[in-house]
């Protein structure tokens, strides 16, 4: 007898019969249903139709906003909610009768009722969409900024393998990261909720709301709080009250300005600017949420101010608050001076510009990314080094214990992980094509792709195991750079390229790892997830290069400041970022940065305090 989809998703999941695990994890354990009805449809007509339209909304979208001054980005819950009514029209209105009848290729349009399995496909579909596709600033960088060469095909060639090399390392350690119930991913959690209470029906407690009402009574409660700070009232984004004390005053402003400088005393009531950068601090678990605000402080209020008001590395000619480059008077740095014809560092300019100088904040930056790499590392080994050895003993034949939502899963067919290889080895091959046959225009050499995909592969591990139980990921930004910079210095593009297979394609593999998470609390068959993660990664490679080419094409000046009316909106500022740590690791390289040659050695001192300090 076929369970319906009320039991299935009613407000009080039933106990688990006896025999069956609890979640080893609370939240999981009040937050995830714990049945399952494998005869729900998924891949119907309405789920491709919503789902392909919203990857390719939300991709236009958030790439065409990329380059503005103020950057907006539109995430899946936006399609996530909006999809929902128009399921349920596609259900009430689409004919129910089989087209190719009696053939294999027969299909309904409308196989039944909306249901939330067809939901949490379109949601896969519009996270594809809505995550940006990270190549495309070597696109912005080096067409625009450096004012080079670059065609379409490698550059298409590049943002598809970096988004899809993630796969394979999904594909390896998903054991690791998705069965066990200690892997959480708490951002999956809040999913998990709002799909409930999309889909769910039940009895009003009395006195009490269903998850439904409290749902509506929350977005409207979130809309009314954010026209204050987002349409009425902007100064409410950055409230730096301390420096109405004397407008004038460099010191205050340094001080108080929550934009410009350390931000002391400033507060904000935007919840843009609350979870821009951190995500939502609402689904992230309270030590880690503490832990960040620690950092934050030692880095914000005492290091930082420090070295600049003890002038280190002649720190009061610059910024104290500035991602730009400058020379040694406190002008910018002219770029483009130092860039031969062969698009490599011009030694003899370099030498009589004098050597790129960093902001305070800017090189403390830095000095934060070597110590959460180190004790990234150090972190894994002592506290879940013993969780993983036992994971690997039962990879190889031992038994595992497993909880319910392991154990309902199994009723699926799994993705063989030759499946993983397969796309592993065409991506890394494809990879080393383009590098080699377009190195003119990549300039990275084929062990470049070799080095940055060892690279994801030996830290997808540890950082996914931060990710999963804490909610944050360190990056591999600022080690890739680092390798490639003194490997093959002095060209700029191939240290972007390095970058980007080594960094995204690991953030990429945490990004399927945790969709795949949400698919095993959905249970949503593997395979189908599979096949939908595949597709939306590809569709929002297409739309965001056709996108970001078709402005490069039809805005004048897009991204250079110099050039661009001072009111233009069409700034580039994460674009710039990027640029200017190709110009500091792959350009100069870190040799005159962070070496020997350069100015800021002491900075190597901070992948000494991650290893002790920040395992304490």
């Amino acid at each position: 007898m076929t369970t319906t989809v009320l039991e299935i998703h009613s407000a009080d999941p039933p106990a688990p019969a006896a025999g069956d695990d609890e979640c080893s994890i609370k939240q999981v354990d009040i937050t995830v249903p714990k049945t399952d009805d494998p005869n729900l449809p998924v891949l119907t007509f309405r789920m491709w139709v919503l789902g392909i339209a919203s990857c390719v909304i939300l991709s236009f979208v958030n790439q065409f906003f990329w380059y503005r001054s103020n950057p907006l980005s539109v995430s899946s819950i936006a399609a996530q909610i909006a999809v929902v009514p128009i399921g349920h029209l596609m259900a009430k209105t689409l004919p129910t009768r089989p087209l190719f009848k009696g053939t294999r290729f027969e299909f309904t349009m409308n196989p039944g009722p909306f249901n939330i399995k067809e939901h949490v496909l379109i949601t896969i579909f519009a996270n594809s969409g809505a995550g940006s596709v990270y190549a495309t600033h070597i696109l912005t960088a080096v067409k625009l900024l450096y004012k080079r060469q670059l065609t379409f095909v490698p550059a298409l060639l590049i943002m598809l393998t970096t988004q899809i090399l993630g796969f394979g390392w999904a594909g390896i350690f998903r054991k690791y990261l998705v069965e066990p119930g200690e892997m959480w991913w708490p951002s999956n959690l809040v999913q998990v909720s709002l799909f409930r209470a999309l889909h769910e029906k039940e009895k009003r407690p009395k006195r009490g709301t269903t998850i439904t009402q409290f749902f509506i009574l929350a977005m409207i409660c979130s809309f009314a709080y954010y026209v204050l700070p987002g349409y009425l009232f902007f100064m409410l984004t950055s409230f730096s009250w301390v420096c109405w004390f004397n407008s004038k005053s460099v010191l205050l402003h340094q001080l108080g300005s929550g934009t410009r400088g350390l931000g002391i005393g400033a507060f904000g009531v935007d919840w843009t600017t609350i979870s821009s950068y951190l995500g939502s601090p609402l689904a992230s678990p309270w030590f880690a949420t503490a832990n960040i605000a620690v950092g934050f402080f030692l880095v914000m209020y005492v290091m930082t101010p420090l070295c600049y008001w003890f002038d280190v590395y002649g720190a009061k000619k610059f910024p104290i608050y500035s991602s730009s480059l400058f020379m040694s008077n406190g002008l910018k740095y002219n770029i483009s001076s130092i860039v031969n014809s062969n698009f490599h560092l011009d030694r003899g300019v370099y030498r009589t510009t004098g050597p790129v100088n960093l902001s305070t904040f800017f090189a403390m930056t830095y000095g934060l990314g070597f110590a959460t790499l180190s004790a990234t590392l150090v972190h894994v080994f002592l506290f879940n080094g013993r969780e993983l050895w036992n994971q690997s003993k039962s990879a190889f034949g031992g038994k595992r214990k497993m909880d319910i939502h392991t154990r309902l899963m199994k009723a699926y067919k799994q993705v063989p992980t030759w499946w993983f290889l397969i796309i592993l080895v065409l991506s890394i091959g494809l990879s080393i094509f383009a590098c080699q046959y377009y190195n003119a225009s990549l300039q990275l050499p084929w062990w470049g792709v070799l080095l940055a995909c060892a690279i994801a592969f030996f830290f997808t591990l540890p950082i996914g195991i931060i990710a999963a139980t804490t909610n944050q990921s360190p990056g591999l930004n600022i080690i890739t750079e680092y390798i490639i910079g003194y490997a093959y210095p002095e060209r700029p593009v191939a240290n972007m390229c390095f970058k980007v297979f080594g960094y995204i394609s690991m953030t990429q593999a945490l990004t399927f790892v945790s969709d795949f998470k949400l698919g095993h609390y959905m249970k949503i068959p593997p395979r189908t997830m599979f096949m939908t993660q595949m597709v939306g990664t590809i569709i929002a490679v297409v739309v965001y290069i056709s996108t970001a080419w078709w402005l490069m094409g039809s805005i004048q000046n897009l991204c250079d400041t110099n050039l661009l009316p001072s009111n233009s909106p069409w700034t580039c500022p994460m674009d710039r970022v990027f640029f200017d740590a190709s110009v500091i690791w792959g350009l100069v390289g870190p040799r005159r940065i962070f070496g020997n040659l350069g100015e800021y050695g002491a900075v190597n001192w901070f992948y000494v305090v991650g290893l002790v300090t920040l395992n304490l």
